[in-house]
């Protein structure tokens, strides 16, 4: 058996310990159970998320899309109802 020790900014403890104790669990089980996981999965085994509830991938994506709009590229526009359900229909079969 060895101790490890971490780090870890006292709010998210305290938030974490909150939920950890909802859940009958302790901050050493919490740790070894996720340990665990790691090394059954060969990762980290959740996603990882950022702050906007997006894969780092995903939030990027759109990021560029935002950039992308701003400056007119890949922007499509419509002139009517019927022309804007034709255009997303099309979006549903890519």
């Amino acid at each position: 058996m060895t101790t490890l020790q971490i780090r870890i900014d006292e709010k998210i403890k305290k938030d974490a310990k909150l939920v950890l104790d909802s859940m009958g669990l302790d901050m050493s089980s919490a740790i070894k159970i996720y340990l665990k996981q790691v090394v059954l999965t060969q990762s980290i085994p959740f996603p990882i998320l950022t702050e906007n509830g997006l894969t780092v991938k995903e939030e990027l994506r759109l990021l560029k899309a935002f950039d992308e709009a701003k400056r007119g590229i890949n922007v499509t526009t419509v002139k009517n109802k019927k022309e804007l359900k034709k255009y997303l229909d099309s979006l549903k079969r890519k």
